[in-house]
């Protein structure tokens, strides 16, 4: 015999569940998910678990008044995908087993079919989630040419919600909320990102019960990359960036080109580095264990810190704006003259540099949408022989067909490493690709260098030596 009737309800990101007294719930639930709340007199939980406490309430034959789930089925008015390829339709299958957990492809390989597949057998109210504007922008484009739905828009000062819309991750978290119940699948693009203390939100506050994520590098830093598997699900697709290599993505090779400073840089870089020596040295003698986020952190408070802090900044800048670096990249462009070229640089100011030495335009962070629009389209048409950029371009958002990058700068990061690699892997004929990398010798850069190139995608990167300057 059924027992007494329990309403569960979705509330600002959260679920509600009532008429379950704390004995029932344990019994039912165990010591999780939920919360008592005294202010509404009721059990609250993130709304994220929605799946689990429904199936949990059905198995104990609670008469349940569900009131969560507001999102409703889609007609798409067309379907225009593409067939999908063999790596592709095995993602689909290996999602649909479990219609949760996220998928790894290497950039180029086609992710945004896979979802847009997923998104035509499911036929369900969807959420696209991306990490910028511009995605956001480009998945709206490409629901639009695949499924023939116009999409709704959430976020750059747009709130225009229909029951399939594309939005960022920092929108997501300020209106999921309100709109945690009306999405029946939620897809995260470049799901590396969600993990964040803020940005995980977005997935805790939504009641989907079939979650996607995207992404071609899932690894953090902070090694945060583990909560994906209960913020969405577990990865339940992996594809080497080996496997791709001159099949669906072009062959290439990466070339390292080693700089060395100048007499005069060298000089400023050691004076810098001294200083930065003595300093975290002074502070050993009373501090054995006095670490570099002691050093930012005493900043705010001593002088001295501040000076060891910008000793350090102007010593990067010297490792990421070495003159000899211009000198190869001028080569560079005079080897492969009349191809289109990226070039990644580390900072805004070297990017800049590069700009103003060789005339191509610079993309960076606050680029305007049309701007950036424009510049691709310029590369792409050959107005344009060359673009620089600082992080800007390094995911997600679709490229020209480019063959050649220079990799100037940039973080330790395997993942920016095997992103930036990935702009021109997009494979067109039997075309090879060349990612060059130039970087400057006997600094700390050589060693972000090593850090960032521990990945499948740069074994057997080949050397090139540079004439050294003094």
């Amino acid at each position: 015999m059924a027992l007494s009737q329990t309403s569960l309800v979705f509330s600002e990101g959260t679920l509600l569940l009532r008429g379950m007294s704390r004995d029932e719930v344990s019994g039912v639930f165990g010591p999780a998910p939920w919360v008592w709340d005294q202010r509404v007199e009721a059990w609250r939980c993130d709304a994220k678990e929605y799946t689990a406490v429904r199936q949990r309430l059905v198995q104990a034959g609670r008469a349940l008044d569900d009131e969560v789930a507001q999102w409703t089925p889609v007609r798409w008015p067309r379907v225009d995908i593409h067939r999908l390829r063999e790596e592709q339709d095995a993602a689909v299958a290996a999602w649909d087993r479990m219609r949760r957990g996220c998928v790894v492809m290497p950039t180029g390989t086609g992710k945004t079919e896979v979802a847009l597949a997923i998104m035509a057998r499911t036929a369900v109210a969807t959420l696209v989630v991306a990490p910028v504007r511009d995605l956001m922008y480009q998945w709206h484009r490409r629901i639009l040419e695949g499924l023939g739905y116009d999409a709704g828009i959430i976020g750059d000062n747009v709130f225009r919600v229909r029951p399939v819309s594309a939005t960022t991750y920092d929108s997501a978290c300020i209106h999921m909320d309100k709109l945690g119940n009306r999405f029946g699948l939620i897809i995260f693009d470049e799901c590396h990102h969600l993990p964040g203390p803020i940005r995980r939100d977005a997935a805790r506050m939504s009641a989907a019960t079939l979650r996607l994520g995207l992404t071609a590098t899932p690894e953090r830093s902070d090694g945060r990359q583990v909560d994906l598997d209960w913020l969405i699900g577990p990865i339940v697709y992996e594809m080497p960036i080996s496997a791709a290599k001159g099949q669906t993505l072009a062959d290439y090779e990466v070339v390292r080109i080693p700089v060395h400073l100048s007499a005069e840089e060298q000089v400023r870089y050691d004076q810098l580095s001294g200083e930065v020596r003595a300093y975290m040295a002074q502070r050993r003698q009373d501090n054995p264990d006095f670490a570099w986020e002691d050093l930012c952190a005493e900043t705010g408070s001593t002088p001295e810190a501040r000076r060891a802090l910008r000793a350090y900044r102007a010593k990067q800048s010297i490792e990421d704006r070495a003159e000899e670096k211009l000198r190869v990249l001028e080569d560079l462009f005079r080897l492969h003259a009349g191809e289109p070229c990226m070039v990644f640089a580390g900072s805004n100011a070297m990017a800049r540099d590069v700009s103003r030495r060789f005339l191509v335009p610079c993309l960076l962070s606050h680029c305007g949408k049309h701007e950036r629009l424009e510049v691709l389209r310029g590369l792409e048409q050959g107005t344009y022989p060359a673009l620089v950029a600082n992080r800007v371009l390094d995911e997600g958002v679709d490229l020209p067909e480019v063959k050649v990058a220079v990799v100037i700068g940039g973080t330790a990061s395997s993942r920016q490493a095997k992103q930036r690699l990935g702009r021109i892997l997009r494979k067109s004929g039997n075309a090879r690709a060349t990612l060059y990398e130039i970087v400057t010798a006997d600094t700390n850069e050589e060693r972000r260098s090593s850090r960032r190139r521990k990945s499948d995608a740069y074994q057997g990167t080949r050397r090139r030596r540079a004439g050294k300057r003094r």
